[in-house]
């Protein structure tokens, strides 16, 4: 097949288009930068431009729709663009795929869409939403963009498939993600400050294994689904510190502090759909996907030293 990515050249998007490209798709990276491997196409487009993104995915046969504003901090510091990116650009990217007769768009949208559900976990694919109670625009961004996909099947008969992520982690994340600020204060020897205290959770997902559902959803039986895509077991913000701390084997400091406003405290949310129907469950559990991320840190942290001797 002829697979778009839009933000092919992010963290999560990198992961999906190497597995993409191993299972031998033709593979374009739709991005505002260049992609991470000179040997997939590259497509330069802006979401809010609609008539970039029929350029960019002209002639494809699937569309992973992947780019958003996905930094919670950012979401909350920027609404207006947080809205314009997450729910405009899913839109136009929808609506390039209509006019190019795209066979189906994939739709990357987020477990915190779960802290609106109603009724007590874990939850399914079908938990109703309460949405006085999605608690962050991000969730409602996700939200809407979902609702987005099913308005394009139901007036347009474009297919899709929703995939709800849980928290993706592993290398190649961005410096300002939890993880990475952690481990970065951890080899600093500066306190780790954890907003709330530590008793949040989230069902981490590590990247290689959430990379390898997003061949799987290629598939005709995930057509018009959505699916949930959990990591093994809930893992609370206080045992990702006691990780860190253990795979380097350093002493720590961690503080607590404030909660952030609309923070998302984890919800138990049921994986059984993505296994059952796409055969799909992760394989790496958090303490060695963790061991794998640092090891990639360090050798990243070794090569820019390495590089600015050289300098």
């Amino acid at each position: 097949m002829r697979i778009a990515v839009t933000g092919g050249a992010g963290f999560i998007g990198s992961h999906v288009v190497d597995r993409l490209q191993e299972a031998g798709h033709t593979v374009i990276v739709v991005d505002v930068k260049r992609p991470h491997r000179p040997d997939v196409a590259f497509r330069q487009a802006d979401l809010s431009d609609l008539g970039s993104m029929v350029q960019a995915t002209r002639g494809c046969d699937v569309v992973f729709h992947l780019a958003a504003v996905s930094n919670v901090n950012d979401a909350f510091e920027h609404p207006v663009a947080t809205v314009r990116i997450n729910i405009t650009g899913t839109v136009n990217v929808f609506e390039a795929c209509r006019r190019n007769d795209v066979s189906r768009t994939v739709l990357a949208s987020t477990v915190w869409v779960y802290a609106g559900a109603s009724g007590d976990g874990p939850h399914d694919e079908e938990a109703p939403f309460h949405l006085p109670s999605a608690g962050h625009i991000y969730s409602s961004s996700k939200i809407a963009g979902e609702l987005i996909a099913h308005n394009y099947d139901e007036l347009y008969e474009q297919p899709f498939t929703i995939l709800r992520y849980g928290i993706p982690f592993g290398p190649r994340m961005r410096p300002e993600l939890v993880i990475p600020r952690f481990v970065q204060m951890a080899l600093s020897g500066d306190p780790i400050t954890v907003h709330g205290d530590g008793s949040q959770f989230r069902n981490y997902v590590y990247v290689e294994d959430l990379a390898d559902a997003h061949v799987l959803a290629l598939s005709d039986v995930a057509e018009n689904e959505v699916f949930n895509l959990e990591g093994p077991r809930p893992i609370t913000i206080r045992h990702v510190t006691e990780t860190i701390r253990d795979v380097l084997d350093i002493p720590m400091k961690v503080e607590f502090g404030s909660t952030r406003p609309g923070d998302y405290a984890g919800e138990e949310v049921s994986g059984e759909k993505a296994r059952r129907v796409l055969g799909w469950t992760p394989e790496t559990s958090f303490e060695e996907g963790m061991r794998r991320y640092i090891e990639w840190y360090l050798a990243e942290l070794d090569g820019k030293v390495e590089r600015a001797i050289e300098a």
